[in-house]
């Protein structure tokens, strides 16, 4: 054995341009009780503290040039429109721009060109939830015909996932107690700890309904649940 260490520190040495790898061999837990596997959930809500929502401009002319610059004039008051609401510009993001011709048809004819549709739509960050119905109201206003969502989210949910966290543990380890006192046992230690997949919370859908008395929009945020689960093996004895 000696000699082996001897050759593997020489060949080490021979190569010094190589980089040093630190390798180490996990550690085998031995136990002298029983196993126990548990699988818990911890869950937690929040009040969904940013919206999005998709909003686009669609206009129609006989040319094709004429229906973009339609287009580019009606988006141009609509990004004024969001700039004077404070919607910052790093939360206004074009996502599709088209163009494409309109067709007539009728039975037994050739379809006939009748003209040119052009769209614009952005992606929009509103990150006062209760602004978010007024804006969208100055953006029908200033010639937005088509919305999508709202998608109602949680910027910044590492704190809420922690406590989720927190929560899953202390279910697991009411969990193990359970197990323990009926096979007549007690929890002696955890032995391992795993979180397999703790997605971040996806966006909820959120509400968005007209008021009949003064036509105003409004956007009801709701409560969003978020959720981790966690594997956690016991040792009982």
């Amino acid at each position: 054995m000696r000699k082996r260490l001897i050759i593997a520190t020489l060949l080490a040495c021979a190569v010094p341009s190589a980089p040093a790898v630190a390798q180490i061999a996990p550690a085998v837990q031995t136990i002298s009780g029983t196993r126990l596997d548990v699988a818990a959930t911890g869950e937690v809500t929040r009040v969904p503290d940013m919206v999005r929502i998709n909003a686009g401009v669609v206009t129609q002319s006989a040319n094709a040039s004429e229906a973009i610059r339609q287009n580019a004039a009606k988006m141009a008051q609509v990004r004024a429109a969001l700039r004077r609401a404070g919607v910052a510009e790093r939360d206004i993001q074009t996502s599709n721009i088209s163009l494409y011709p309109d067709y007539r048809h009728r039975d037994n004819e050739p379809p006939q060109l009748t003209g040119y549709r052009a769209s614009n739509e952005l992606n929009i960050r509103f990150r006062d939830i209760a602004k978010a119905g007024p804006i969208i109201d100055a953006l029908v206003a200033e010639g937005v015909n088509q919305i999508n969502g709202p998608a109602l989210e949680i910027e910044h949910p590492e704190a809420a996932l922690d406590e989720a966290r927190t929560r899953a543990l202390a279910v697991a380890r009411a969990r193990a107690e359970l197990y323990a006192r009926a096979l007549g046992m007690r929890v002696k230690r955890i032995l391992a700890v795993s979180e397999p997949g703790a997605a971040p919370p996806m966006p909820m859908a959120g509400m968005m309904r007209l008021q009949a008395a003064d036509a105003a929009t409004e956007v009801a945020p709701g409560e969003q649940r978020l959720s981790v689960v966690l594997n956690v093996s016991f040792e009982l004895e």
